[in-house]
């Protein structure tokens, strides 16, 4: 069976040197060839690996990997014929090297491998989609979508009436966009949910009476969304993801909701409606913030925190128990 990824290119130990501004050790064979990435304890010779702390040093005077990433101080442990990339980073050129090596698995691809439209994809005759895009089976487009050139619609993704999705972005298997405009270069993993209405009820004695959801969710260039990810409709106003904004699997965004540019976003956090989230904020996984409140640029809010009132530029919502009140936590 071969591997799950496939290589798209082959790099020789000095050219991964060169590549990452690491130092080769004297005695390393410059011209060995790496095709892949593993862990220490699983490498072979044409793997290559990295040591960034002394807690995995054991793993690294036993591997079999062909090249590892290590800083200075570690390198009089390396066993023999172990090619030594001296790095104060290791995990940051050991990235670095995979993304050169496998630069089409950070996107969601055609599970059928057919050509630009595959039989099976039902395209609505008022679609319009630009030449070079790639439809797998049992993709759903509707009225007056728009699709650019060089994205991927993976098996099972749908796009709904009027949907705009730009270019070279990668839909992923299953996924459904409603009421949506989409920048370029965006990435939407299996099974994400853009654009149903949010959960907006108005409850007295006659009971619970649904709020129109009447708006966009946009969503600017270079954002990626994670698998099973929800973004509700905007209601009064669009709901908006920030350009480079990176949203891990399973995280809940409600309808309204602002967030800013290049923003980091762990699985199981949760936003509340009309929640605005400035530049560059970080928030930890299973962390929430209410509705109605401001998370101000540079924030980061740890795992299993909760906001519930405005959090100021540049403030930290620490450990499990922590709530921010206005200033107390």
């Amino acid at each position: 069976m071969p591997a799950v990824s496939r290589r798209t290119c082959k790099l020789t130990v000095g050219k991964i040197a060169e590549l990452t501004g690491s130092k080769l050790l004297p005695g390393s064979l410059a011209d060995r060839c790496i095709g892949t990435i593993a862990a220490l304890d699983s490498a072979g010779p044409a793997d290559i690996a990295f040591l960034a702390d002394k807690k995995h040093l054991a793993e690294m005077m036993a591997t079999h990997a062909g090249a590892c990433f290590m800083p200075p101080h570690f390198a009089a442990s390396a066993p023999a014929g172990l090619a030594v990339l001296l790095n104060e980073t290791p995990y940051r050129a050991f990235v670095t090297v995979a993304r050169t090596l496998f630069p089409g698995d950070m996107r969601p691809a055609s599970l059928f491998e057919s050509g630009p439209r595959a039989t099976g994809a039902h395209v609505h005759a008022s679609a319009r989609i630009e030449a070079g895009v790639s439809i797998d089976p049992l993709v759903v487009i509707g009225p007056r979508a728009e699709v650019g050139t060089g994205t991927v619609l993976a098996a099972g993704a749908m796009l709904g009436p009027d949907v705009c999705v730009g270019r070279q972005c990668a839909i992923g298997a299953g996924a459904t966009i409603m009421r949506a405009l989409i920048g370029d270069r965006v990435v939407i993993r299996p099974g994400a949910r853009i654009g149903n209405d949010g959960f907006a009820y108005l409850s007295d004695r006659r009971g619970d009476r649904e709020i129109p959801q009447t708006r966009r969710v946009i969503i600017q260039d270079g954002v990626e969304i994670g698998a099973n990810v929800v973004v509700d409709c905007g209601s009064i106003r669009d709901t908006v993801i920030g350009e480079g904004t990176k949203i891990d699997n399973l995280v809940q965004i409600a309808h309204d909701v602002s967030i800013g540019r290049h923003c980091l976003i762990a699985a199981q956090a949760g936003i509340g409606g009309n929640a605005m989230v400035g530049d560059f904020v970080m928030i930890g996984g299973q962390a929430g913030i209410t509705e109605h409140i401001a998370i101000g640029e540079n924030a980061v809010l740890a795992r299993y925190s909760r906001a519930q009132s405005d959090v100021p530029s540049g403030a930290r919502v620490d450990n499990a128990s922590a709530e921010w009140r206005g200033g107390e936590q």
